[in-house]
């Protein structure tokens, strides 16, 4: 499948192999109007070279000049051209890479621009390229075939046959580049760093640890004239002078030093914080080894160990999930952890998402600034200081001026309000919209959950020792079981719903015995702490719920007592039945054949057939 080659600008085979004139026949789309190979390659170095390793990465508009050689596979024996093209990065890898273009995104749109052959030599997907699983096919020679391997067992198999054969051998390419690890500002953690006259660094002994940041009067950077170009950038620490200069004894008589200026980024904490968290007073280690093993080491269902749970955005896949992998992996290299992996189960939230607005101009203007007008045919319209603006919906955050701050719903709903109606709002996987004027809805359910144990007009606590009724303990256990599930699964806004729908059936029951209240405040307590913690006191418990066993289903009350049989004649309904759902075929079929509405449909014709799906559906056939 591999129909090119291409090498980075910037790869040394790159002068030795280009040849002094274009081979007959070459495609004009290859030479950029150069009038040699030399030519076109020296003029799109010129051009890569301005390019950051970014910005090369992420250009959709595939862009190389042929170098006029070529490479012999050596599988196939086939000559495949060999181009330059800045999508290859001398950096990664060999700087070089063979192309499957009907297998790789990338390689796919270099050869759709150049006109170079896709042959696909892996099975899946109707379009081109396939990237995901597949079976190999046309891909044998004399010698081997991977017809019919699955994409790794085909890997090995190659490589495996080109190391026999002294072609190549296989190796290992880590996504891993240069880290700027360094920032010019105040806030961040100081490097354990000095210098000495001559400019040379020394790590600050262990018994001077941690370097911490001095107090300053400013933490911005120092400024210049716009025409100052002699000056030096100054960063914060650099005025902090009896921080900055220091005479230490390092083992050869006191001396002056001076300390590094620059700090750490934020991912040099939020990298370790996980481990730090296990043992946050521990002033000579990390970690203890013994507590890092407990919380993160490795189990039967966690082999690699690690957190249970990590919990963020998707931009946390390509920033701190990246980092901390790697700082994570170092340390288990060196063997200060046990754990393999620093996360093991990760699931990405959704955004909450607001209403903005724009004026004229196309700015955006702040939301809660806005003012909404309604016309007496229900149009609605908006005005930000008497000017009309434009509503559209996105991510909730700065940019867009549309943020709601958890103290304006603290103020007005309280912080329980506000965590109930975040969780309700929908799949917290997905994006939710936010509307200012739905929380009450939550706040209406705390509410009646209140009322439930406490007197709306005396204040006292109206809980008895009466036990509820079949159904309302029924409803009790479901809502335990489904509740249990839903938490397990992330699922808070059906979790809340099924609270919700039994407080419902609580109130309307008039219910208030405290087997049934108790464990409903202990099943809302994960998503209204406080209220909960204030029932629970209320109740007569001196502990803290924290402290109490979360809920039990009895499975013996998820059974339910009847359910609904459909009786079909000739395919159309013409009965309901409330059957027990231990019914029996036989019991069943007496019975739909005796309900009045099927003997009337069947109007003395012979039955042929009763089809039965006990306990839930009968079909007679006649």
């Amino acid at each position: 499948g591999a129909t090119y080659m291409v090498l980075a600008p910037e790869h040394e085979l790159v002068d030795a192999i280009l040849t002094d004139e274009w081979p007959d026949g070459t495609d004009p789309r290859w030479t950029a109007g150069a009038a040699s190979p030399s030519e076109a390659v020296a003029a799109y170095r010129h051009a890569a070279a301005r390019k950051t390793d970014v910005e090369r990465q992420e250009n959709k508009d595939k862009t190389g000049v042929f170098t006029g050689a070529f490479a012999v596979n050596p599988v196939n024996g086939e000559r495949v051209p060999v181009f330059v093209a800045d999508y290859v990065l001398v950096g990664y890898g060999t700087g070089a890479i063979m192309a499957v273009p009907a297998h790789d995104e990338r390689d796919f749109e270099f050869a759709t621009a150049f006109g170079l052959p896709t042959p696909r030599v892996v099975t899946g997907g109707d379009d081109l390229p396939w990237t995901g699983d597949g079976v190999a096919t046309a891909s044998a020679n004399d010698e081997v075939s991977l017809d019919g391997l699955g994409v790794a067992e085909a890997k090995s198999r190659i490589i495996a046959w080109l190391e026999e054969k002294g072609r190549g051998t296989g190796t290992t390419t880590y996504r891993l580049r240069d880290w700027l690890f360094s920032r010019q500002r105040y806030w961040g953690e100081p490097f354990p760093i000095v210098f000495d006259e001559d400019g040379h660094p020394h790590a600050v002994p262990d018994h001077l640890l941690p370097v911490e940041l001095p107090d300053v009067p400013d933490y911005s950077p120092r400024t210049f004239e716009p025409d100052d170009v002699t000056s030096e950038p100054e960063p914060p620490l650099g005025r902090a002078h009896d921080w900055l200069d220091v005479e230490l004894d390092l083992g050869d008589g006191p001396r002056r030093y001076r300390r590094d200026t620059n700090t750490m980024p934020n991912w040099a904490g939020s990298s370790w914080y996980q481990l730090r968290y296990l043992d946050p007073h521990n002033a000579d280690a990390l970690v203890d080894p013994a507590n890092e093993a407990y919380w993160m080491g490795p189990t039967d269902a966690k082999s690699t160990g690690g957190v249970d749970l990590y919990v963020g955005g998707v931009e946390h896949a390509v920033l701190h999930l990246l980092y901390a992998r790697f700082w994570h992996k170092v340390l288990f290299d060196l063997g200060h952890v046990s754990s393999e992996e620093p996360f093991h189960r990760l699931f990405n939230q959704g955004y909450i998402q607001a209403y903005a607005f724009t004026d004229a101009r196309g700015t955006y203007v702040p939301a809660d600034a806005v003012v909404e007008h309604v016309a007496d045919d229900g149009t609605t319209t908006y005005t930000y200081e008497g000017s009309p603006v434009s509503r559209e919906y996105g991510k909730m955050g700065k940019s867009l001026k549309n943020v709601v701050t958890p103290d304006e719903m603290y103020d007005e709903f309280g912080a329980d309000t506000f965590r109930v109606y975040e969780m309700s709002m929908g799949p917290l996987d997905q994006s939710r919209p936010w509307e200012t004027r739905a929380v009450v809805g939550s706040q209406r359910f705390l509410q009646r959950v209140w009322r439930l144990v406490v007197d709306e007009e005396s204040g006292d606590v109206k809980v008895d020792d009466v036990e509820p009724d079949r159904d309302t303990v029924r409803a009790l256990h479901r809502t335990i079981d489904g509740v249990s599930a839903d938490m397990d699964a992330l699922r808070f806004n059906t979790a809340i719903a099924k609270l919700i729908e039994l407080t419902n059936h609580l109130t309307k029951a008039s219910v208030t015995s405290r087997s049934a209240l108790e464990p409903l405040v202990l099943m809302l307590a994960p998503f209204a702490p406080h209220v909960a913690e204030e029932l629970w006191s209320l109740l007569g418990h001196d502990t803290s719920l924290t402290r109490a066993a979360f809920p039990q289903a009895d499975p013996a009350l998820l059974v339910a007592d009847t359910v609904t049989c459909v009786v079909q004649v000739q395919g159309k309904v013409r009965a309901k039945l409330d059957v027990s759902p231990d019914v029996t075929d036989d019991e069943l079929t007496a019975l739909a054949l005796a309900e009045e509405n099927v003997q009337r449909s069947i109007d003395g014709r012979e039955v042929r057939k009763v089809i039965v799906r006990a306990p839930k559906l009968v079909n007679v056939v006649v």
